[in-house]
């Protein structure tokens, strides 16, 4: 592989800054050969579910199906019209570079302009690739891993300033030279992007997307790779540096993850420290252990320690912490602190007095100096329910609320990116006022149908699948006739989004991938973890978890 970069000079002739980058593999490359290895043979799934334990769906693992790709779906939903418009979307939005399949575009919508729609974009993808996973369709996923590897590897210049080595990009586009009848690859790694922050998320989907292929498909050359087993360190390096921090928490930047604009989740947003969570108990699993491995290991482990003690204790917020933050003192000083944080008890907003159930709980949004942002994240609370940094009683209490607030939460159409909303004077200041985050609109309290299937999967881990059977049909009485959009606007999510794309890949993905998961919950086993009993808490917070 060469890396191809475009430049262009400043005035003065001597300053060069990164524009685009792009790479081109050659066709003797070790990543295209490994499409003809072999892969082992596991066992045969379960077919249905109703409140059976995790554990014994982990257990069972998957076969080594061997379909071609663009096949018909396996499972028995041909007669299904909602499920097979969803398939056929799908199929249109697959990208391919040289002849083979690399991802998906982000949306398939002509109607509007294309933006970066266009683009593969990593998070985007990973419903698309458990999709085709689940449908025995392996080839496509690997060939994203690989490719997306071996953009990590390439030099990162923002306006001069060089990012770290493992950063890996928000989405790549493939471009046809028709002069030279040649195929391109240009990644971007927030150079390009709305607000120009880099992805932190990215990496992490990548570690969980490799943990899910090799679940899945029992084919473990692709991680034990020299060149997967470095991608992962650098990924891990990068997050793992020690420097000021005094919390094992990830700090972040604004619009860094699926939040990809101003909306106040600055700091140490729940959605990057669930999978940060999950991606290093990946990484526990992927890593070879040699002299490297080992390294990381350690380190791994005792940032999982002080990460789930973190988010156990100060992230959790139910009807008795909600009284405890009540009643803070401020201004205490010493280890024997209470209120640690110094947070103002006056700083509580009303609304989380009228949401908090007397039964359920959650993970808020952030937790930083003299601030606790309140707002429920579904992404988050989500995959901690799926990475066990949710403890068994708590990952209940999750599911207690969302059936506690399901108008607010879940409405007319799954599944509320984030709530409350922000409004008026609020919403400028927070959003720089960004019109496309009004309020009840795309992050500012939009409904998300991508959402969906990290709630089924929840749903199914927790021995609750008639919520995730319930928000399906909510589902699929508009979805397909709404021509598949992006985000739902209003309280209730009845509106599509003002500006939302149709046919977007990732809300036909997550539904999908909500419906097979759903009638074959073995799947659950290459996208969840159990819990870990190194890291059980030593107190239990409230008694609303046992309730």
């Amino acid at each position: 592989m060469s890396p191809v970069h475009g430049y262009h000079a400043s005035q003065n002739g001597n300053t060069r800054t990164q524009e685009t980058v792009v790479f081109e593999i050659g066709e003797d490359s070790d990543f295209l050969r490994l499409l003809d290895r072999p892969r082992p043979v596991s066992v045969e799934k379960k077919r249905s579910f109703d409140e059976g334990s995790f554990s014994e769906l982990s257990s069972i693992g998957s076969p080594c199906r061997r379909s071609s790709f663009l096949g018909s779906p396996r499972l028995n939903y041909e007669s299904h019209p909602v499920v097979s418009d969803a398939w056929e979307t799908l199929r249109r939005s697959v990208v391919h570079f040289r002849g083979q399949p690399v991802g998906t575009l982000a949306a398939v919508d002509h109607s509007v302009e294309e933006l970066n729609y266009d683009q593969v974009f990593v998070r985007d993808f990973v419903p698309s690739a458990l999709a085709f996973l689940m449908n025995g369709e392996e080839e496509i996923v690997k060939n994203f891993i690989l490719k997306t590897l071996r953009l990590q590897s390439l030099e990162k210049i923002v306006d001069q300033f060089k990012l770290g080595e493992g950063v890996m990009p928000a989405s790549f586009k493939v471009l046809h030279d028709p002069v030279r009848n040649f195929e391109t690859i240009t990644a971007d790694f927030g150079e390009s992007a709305i607000g120009r922050v880099a992805p932190v998320d990215s990496g992490f989907w990548w570690i969980i997307l490799l943990r899910a292929y090799t679940k899945s498909t029992g084919d473990t050359s692709v991680s034990e790779m020299p060149e997967c087993q470095n991608g992962i360190r650098l990924i891990l390096d990068l997050c793992l540096s020690e420097g000021f921090d005094t919390f094992p928490t990830l700090l972040c930047a604004d619009g860094c993850c699926m939040i990809d604009r101003r909306m106040g989740v600055y700091g140490y947003p729940i959605e990057i420290q669930a999978l940060f969570f999950m991606a290093l108990r990946c990484a526990l699993v992927l890593l070879k252990q040699d002299n490297c491995g080992k390294e990381f290991v350690k380190r791994i482990t005792d940032r999982l320690h002080a990460l789930s003690y973190h988010m156990r204790s100060y992230f959790w917020l139910d009807l008795k912490q909600l009284n405890d933050i009540y009643r803070y003192k401020t201004e205490e000083y010493s280890h024997t602190a209470v209120n640690k944080f110094n947070v103002m008890p006056d700083s509580l907003p009303y609304w989380v007095f009228d949401f908090m159930p007397s039964r359920g709980g959650y993970f808020i949004g952030n937790v930083s100096p003299a601030r606790m942002d309140f707002r429920w994240f579904c992404l988050g609370n989500c995959v901690a329910i799926l990475s066990s940094l949710a403890t068994p009683e708590q990952a209940s209490a999750i599911m207690d609320l969302i059936e506690s607030r399901w108008e607010e939460l879940v409405g007319e159409m799954p599944l509320k990116i984030c709530y409350p909303a922000f409004e008026s004077h609020e919403w400028r200041i927070v959003t720089g006022c960004d019109p496309k985050n009004t309020r009840w609109s795309y992050h500012n309290g939009g409904s998300w149908p991508v959402l969906l299937w990290l709630l089924t999967a929840a749903c199914i881990k927790t021995g609750r699948p008639q919520i995730a059977r319930r928000a399906i049909e909510l589902a699929e009485s508009r979805l397909s006739k709404d021509g598949w959009p992006e985000y739902y606007d209003g309280k209730l999510g009845r509106f599509m989004g003002k500006q939302a794309r149709k046919y977007q890949t990732w809300s036909i993905a997550g539904y999908l991938v909500a419906k097979m998961m759903l009638e074959d919950p073995s799947h659950l086993g290459m996208i969840a973890l159990e819990e870990d009993e190194q890291m059980k808490p030593l107190i239990k917070r409230s008694a609303s978890w046992t309730s």
